[in-house]
């Protein structure tokens, strides 16, 4: 049962709430892609940080939504699961009319105008190109502490299982951390991407990142006509040449 006494649909497979959501994500509604993949750990990380979460199988589960988390998981089947469940066309204009997106991992491949590869077909939300499996497969999975801009001077623990990395970036788009001289951590506009899984360690700091991605997003819809918009480095992020074209 939910905190409304109503039973939640997705209770076999999520978690419950917190009864009362405080954190800095208090008053924010983020819907996480939940047809493949890890969906569950990032409920989990986003609920410990009070925002309200529900899981999006269909395109009417975007409504109302502040922003959507596409999680890890195989790329492929993803953009399957997407295209079976009508949700392809809904979530780029769910990002059009000022949603956030967070893609990790598959996800990051899921915003990417592209992949190196050619397939599978992505959203195009971001102006970067993917190499998917760029460190190998499943057995050359690794941790490593990363540098990641604006999260302060901790680096984070980063997860890499099968994971992609950004082979070109346009001039738009953020490179926050870089591995081996490439790109695994960006952003462009409302759109976050790593190449790895913030969701499996207990570091929540890039997902409070992407509630102040949100924030910021609900202040410029909200500020007047002709005000200025902060674009690039709006979190003391400055923009890096790594991987740009």
């Amino acid at each position: 049962m939910s905190h409304s006494g109503k039973q939640r649909l997705d209770w076999i497979l999520s978690p419950e709430p917190a009864l009362e959501l405080r954190g800095p994500g208090a008053g924010l509604a983020v819907g996480v892609l939940a047809l493949q993949g890890d969906f569950r750990e990032h409920r989990l990380m986003l609920e410990g940080l009070g925002v309200r979460t529900c899981e999006v199988r269909s395109a009417p589960a975007l409504a109302g939504l502040d922003g959507l988390v596409i999680p890890g998981g195989e790329s492929t089947t993803i953009h399957k699961l997407m295209t079976v469940h009508g949700l392809t066309g809904p979530i780029r204009e769910f990002a059009a009319a000022g949603g956030a997106v967070f893609g990790t991992c598959a996800g990051l491949i899921t915003v990417a105008a592209g992949t190196v590869e050619g397939a599978p077909p992505t959203l195009g939300l971001m102006d970067i190109v993917a190499r998917r499996n760029a460190f190998g497969r499943q057995v050359r999975s690794f941790e490593v502490d990363l540098s990641v801009k604006a999260l302060g001077d901790a680096p984070v623990r980063a997860v890499f299982i099968r994971a992609p990395w950004v082979e070109s970036a346009g001039a738009g788009v953020e490179v926050l951390a870089t591995y081996r001289d490439r790109a695994v951590a960006v952003r462009e506009g409302g759109i976050l991407a790593t190449a790895f899984h913030p969701e499996l360690t207990d570091d929540t700091r890039l997902h409070e990142l992407f509630i102040r991605i949100i924030r910021r997003r609900q202040g410029e819809a909200a500020a007047p006509a002709g005000a200025e918009s902060r674009s690039v480095g709006e979190f003391g992020l400055t923009a890096s040449a790594a991987g740009q074209r």
